[in-house]
């Protein structure tokens, strides 16, 4: 069960977080900009189905050249999650994070639970996140609680149902199909009870909201203020990629995109160096290995045991001059 050490202190515009939340923190290369270089994360394609159709979203299970959210070349068994966990974590020892995040909404299926609890039992150590839409999450919460899930990003791309309703096509929520504002609405009083009481229980929350010119461009700032209040840890201004429905739309400019980062600032933490991941991405942010060669993947591996055997000596070495320090 993630650690119940996290408050919100008003005063500074932040969550206050304890020791343990914080060394995660650390190592997870999407909250931390700093972490990026040094630790990786995986991505378990698990989750195909999604309860809600966004106007900018489409699920591809087969298209190795893409780099977006959605894409995976395989979906994956929690069976065969576990063990292509044990097999990179074996490889790759600086990935330090295991998540679920799609292709479709991991909320929206039982595998996602069933690959976290196998991982958690495996391996306990490392940092079980998740990715949803928001839309189940209040009452999944306690599953999400009881496999170990720490971290957890949430999609808000409006708090007003006007705006929302714009956005989403269609939601599914407990077996009914709902459109427009009233659709919006439920997806909205979610997301924000569901992440409200996340964060409470401990769990460190980033939240994406994708930044698209002539819909939500205006609105951004005012979910940073509500994330504010909520003790969001982090917000990720993401570009619009234009497909699906909304495939006319001009993406935001790199400009307009700082600018309303620059806005949001004040309210929460910007996160500037998302690569907006494929749903089976791993590896280094910036070095996703699901898209190299296996050659490419074999020269990293080498690097990594060589990388990871000096500091073995480097740390031999400190320990021994500490303990001859001692004597003297």
């Amino acid at each position: 069960m993630p650690e119940e050490n996290q408050s919100v202190d008003n005063e500074n515009k932040g969550p206050i977080l304890g020791e343990e939340i914080r060394r995660k923190i650390s190592e997870h290369p999407c909250y931390d900009k700093n972490a990026q270089h040094k630790f990786g994360r995986i991505h378990l394609a698990v989750a195909p189905k999604c309860n809600i159709q966004c106007n900018f979203c489409v699920r591809e299970f087969d298209c190795v050249n893409e780099s977006r959210p959605g894409v995976t070349s395989k979906v994956l068994s929690p069976q065969e999650a576990l063990e292509k966990t044990r097999q990179i974590l074996a490889d790759y020892p600086f990935i330090k994070v295991v998540a679920i995040a799609g292709p479709g909404d991991p909320l929206a299926n039982d595998e996602t639970f069933e690959a976290f609890e196998l991982i958690r039992k495996e391996f306990p150590e490392v940092t079980l996140c998740m990715s949803t839409n928001g839309l189940m999450l209040p009452e999944k919460l306690p599953d999400m609680l009881r496999v170990g899930v720490s971290t957890l990003t949430v999609t808000v791309n409006a708090i007003d149902p006007e705006i929302q309703a714009k956005i989403v096509n269609h939601v599914v929520y407990h077996g009914k199909v709902y459109r427009g504002v009233e659709a919006a609405e439920i997806q909205i009083k979610n997301q924000l009870e569901g992440i409200k009481a996340a964060i409470d229980a401990g769990i460190v929350v980033k939240v994406n909201t994708v930044l698209i010119p002539g819909i939500n461009d205006k609105h951004v700032v005012e979910i940073a203020r509500k994330l504010n209040e909520l003790g969001v840890y982090i917000m990720n201004v993401m570009p619009l990629i234009n497909q699906g429905a909304f495939a006319h739309l001009e993406p935001p400019t790199a400009e307009e995109r700082k600018a309303v980062q620059e806005a949001c600032e004040p309210y929460v933490m910007q996160m500037r160096h998302c690569r907006q991941c494929r749903s089976d991405a791993y590896g280094l942010l910036a070095q996703d290995m699901s898209q190299m060669s296996e050659e490419r993947r074999n020269l990293i591996k080498i690097q990594t045991k060589e990388d990871f055997e000096k500091a073995k000596e480097v740390l031999k070495t400190n320990g021994k001059e500490e303990a001859e320090g001692k004597k003297a």
